[in-house]
């Protein structure tokens, strides 16, 4: 591969070739998983004091890449080289003994235990056997001085935390490391945009120290905005790489997918006047959060709600599912009054709800591909308690088809397919009960172009065939181009309603943050 990754100096001198310059150098690394390739023959380089980007699809190979580097996973051929000269990587201690260290998209805080001992973990000053509790105090407080988080409380139990300021302490915790290269995998795809900005500003304090960040992001805008450099992989093959000056959205697809790919929003089917209300919500109610909450959703309508998190979006699927109880009011579908005081009333009712954390709330990690898509439908695929097996992979196997997940196996751990295919996995478990509505809460959040392609063309698919869908998202590019009508949330209550064509990204935000801003373009209320 001729195409390095390399940067652009500030000053403006011309990048040069990674082979020659590269502090840090992977060098022909290839990785295959029962025979199925995921890397080939890849050759990258990263500098000191610049902030390398690495773009590509769900599957293409990039966290399978930098586990690598980070010694997560050994390769099948390859080298590392450190200043010129082979280093070995077989394991995160390696890794960490050569500086470098991965976030990845599973936190690895120790959440029982304080912000200051996760930061100084395995770095504890200590004098005979005890720990210097003022020593490790002021070492904290410099840590944190250092990179500006003076909202972290050093006692504070690590697990309590939001995820921004859990981000923030696994980044301490590298620095406190002395670590040379800071490998962030999707470390803004959980957190809201102004906390997304803040760790951008953050990734180029952090390469101003000298420290090389590698940046993997499924976001393409927040990628041209903070890298030096820009590497994109396809199918396990890095098919360029080079200073993110010239490079746009448009080109990284393009070279993402080997194709021009269209991520415009096609109108959605029209909904006839007389379809059947499908959902009814009627004033429900959840202490602060959900506060006389109501609407409806006809059959083969897409519903987006829009608004801040906190708003009461999420909180307002979660009731309807009956993953929690109502305080009050009335959900009703196709006609019948439903308690949801559980999820498996809801589903007997024919609710499905994708959540908005796949890993947490979704799929069973450690479980078969096979495994997830069935759990939820196990009764329908039993028979006398006995699980039919045929049946059983007949069904999840065809579902993967229409879904196009790709996996070597439908017997391989959920864990190991790329967050794209996971977020499939999530529909596919639902799609298989084919239920009268399904919510989707974040429907696309951390899957890369293609795939959100994908999942909006199913979405479309399954509102043409007549579902009632619930769209909730925090991109309201996505919840303005997907729906038919757009209720923007806040503070638990819906502050307007929008038709399709009636509104626009600052419409929403205006409405979203003040109530006000959308009315003469939206009906209150």
């Amino acid at each position: 591969m001729t195409d390095q990754l390399t940067k652009q100096p500030h000053g403006g001198a011309q990048a040069t070739p990674a082979k020659a310059g590269s502090f840090l150098l992977m060098q022909g690394i290839s990785k295959s998983y029962g025979g199925v390739p995921v890397l080939t023959d890849v050759t990258i380089g990263f500098e000191r004091g610049r902030v390398h980007g690495l773009v590509g699809e769900n599957g293409a190979g990039k966290s399978t890449l930098m586990k690598i580097l980070a010694g997560i996973i050994r390769p099948d051929r390859g080298a590392v080289l450190k200043d010129g000269t082979p280093i070995r990587v077989q394991s995160p201690r390696d890794a960490l003994a050569h500086g470098v260290t991965m976030i990845t998209q599973e936190l690895s805080l120790v959440p029982r235990r304080s912000v200051l001992e996760n930061v100084l973990m395995g770095r504890l000053a200590q004098r005979g056997g005890w720990v210097q509790s003022r020593a490790n105090h002021a070492r904290f407080l410099e840590l944190r001085d250092e990179v500006g988080f003076d909202d972290l409380d050093p006692q504070a139990l690590a697990g309590a935390l939001p995820l921004a300021k859990q981000l923030r302490v696994e980044i301490m915790r590298a620095i406190a490391r002395n670590a040379e290269v800071i490998i962030m995998d999707e470390p803004t795809a959980v957190l809201t945009t102004s906390d997304a900005e803040q760790l951008l500003v953050l990734m180029q304090r952090l390469a101003d120290s000298n420290i090389a960040v590698v940046f993997i992001s499924h976001y393409l805008e927040q990628a041209l905005s903070v890298t030096d450099t820009l590497g994109v992989l396809r199918d396990g093959r890095l098919v360029t790489g080079g200073p993110t000056v010239g490079q746009t959205a448009d080109t990284l697809v393009r070279s993402m997918v080997g194709r021009q790919v269209d991520v415009l929003y096609p109108e959605p089917e029209p909904v006839p006047h007389n379809a059947p209300v499908v959902l009814a919500v009627r004033d429900l109610r959840r202490g602060q959060a959900v506060r006389g909450v109501s609407f409806e959703i006809r059959r083969g309508e897409i519903l987006g709600v829009a608004g801040l998190v906190g708003s009461g979006r999420s909180e307002t699927a979660r009731l309807i599912f009956g993953a929690e109880r109502a305080d009050a009011g009335e959900v009703v579908v196709n006609g019948k009054t439903v308690h949801p005081s559980s999820p498996s009333i809801a589903m007997r009712a024919g609710i499905a709800l994708v959540p908005e954390d796949r890993k947490t709330d979704g799929l069973v990690l450690g479980r078969s591909v096979r495994e997830n898509i069935s759990l939820a439908s196990l009764g329908e695929l039993s028979a006398g308690g006995v699980l039919k097996r045929r049946k059983e992979r007949r069904e999840t196997t065809a579902l993967m088809e229409r879904t196009d997940i790709r996996a070597a196996t439908t017997e391989g751990p959920v864990w190991t397919l790329s967050g794209g295919n996971q977020q499939k996995t999530m529909f596919s478990k639902w799609l298989l009960r084919r239920p009268q509505l399904l919510i989707v809460d974040e429907p696309t959040r951390g899957v890369d172009v293609a795939a959100k392609v994908q999942i909006h063309q199913l979405l479309r698919d399954l509102a043409a065939a007549g579902h009632a869908i619930l769209l909730i998202s925090s991109e309201n590019e996505e919840v303005i181009g997907m729906s038919h009508r757009v209720c923007v949330m806040r503070q638990g209550r819906i502050a307007a309603t929008f038709q399709r064509g009636d509104t626009d990204t600052e419409a929403i935000l205006a409405t979203a943050f003040d109530g006000l801003g959308g009315e003469d373009r939206g009906r209150k209320a």
